[in-house]
């Protein structure tokens, strides 16, 4: 008989009796322990995510019929047009702010901007925004071949950062914002402890990456803080037929 036969049942053993030696030696030393680092409570939450629809444990802002999750920026009714799931501007009735205050959260906006653009250019093509806590706004415009200044355009934090790249569709196609919102804190005295932070994704492409904002958004001037509490989102009139739908938020 081949020797490298009979000495395969050998090694077999010998191999078998290293990893019991080795086995049994991590058991004899906690350190070694793969138990230790697992995690077993808390339970994460489960969250149900249907394709299409806002998750399980969002609060749903505008479903495309009802818009009692909003009011005027003066208060009352929202002076908008709702029609064909959409909530569209209305040029010269103001703006509209959730009734509900907000803090940190995830938020989900879907937005479109007017097809013809015809003797519209720069601020004045499909202008709008979406404002944190009422003071932090998130631009909303028609940036499809359309130069403005960087920090005025789609995905800019308004007057304050650029935006990674220009991920903007077509005028009169739907669009998206994806915003993780992170509030500024303040102290009981009113100073500054954290700023705001912001990450932005457009389209489903980064444009806001942790970004540190300098304080409230301004038109004319430098930004700058001062002490508030949590306060609505509000999405912005600007003379422009801008419309928006399927709008949800999480609270975190």
């Amino acid at each position: 008989m081949d020797r490298n036969v009979m000495t395969r049942p050998l090694l077999l053993a010998a191999g078998l009796w290293a990893t019991a030696s080795a086995s049994a030696q991590a058991g004899a030393d906690p350190a070694r322990d793969p138990a230790k680092t697992e995690v077993w409570v808390p339970v994460p939450a489960a969250v149900a995510t249907p394709p299409g629809r806002a998750p399980s444990d969002a609060i749903v802002l505008f479903d495309g019929k009802d818009v009692s999750a909003w009011e005027s920026e003066q208060g009352g009714r929202v002076p908008w047009l709702i029609a064909d799931g959409a909530l569209t501007v209305v040029p010269g009735s103001k703006g509209i702010r959730t009734r509900q205050r907000f803090c940190d959260v995830q938020l989900h906006v879907e937005w479109r901007t007017p097809l013809e653009t015809r003797g519209f250019e720069g601020q004045d093509r499909g202008n709008s925004g979406i404002f944190l806590q009422e003071l932090y706004e998130l631009q909303v415009l028609d940036s499809y071949n359309n130069p403005t200044y960087a920090n005025g355009q789609a995905g800019s934090i308004y007057k304050q950062a650029l935006p990674l790249v220009n991920a903007s569709r077509a005028p009169g196609q739907w669009q998206a914002y994806d915003i993780l919102w992170k509030a500024p804190r303040f102290s009981q005295g009113g100073g500054l402890i954290s700023p705001a932070r912001i990450t932005v994704l457009h389209n489903g492409v980064l444009v806001q990456d942790d970004t540190v904002l300098a304080g409230r958004t301004e038109y004319i001037g430098a930004p700058s803080y001062a002490p508030h509490a949590c306060a609505p989102i509000y999405l912005q009139e600007h003379d422009s037929r801008v419309s928006y739908r399927n709008i949800w938020v999480r609270e975190l």
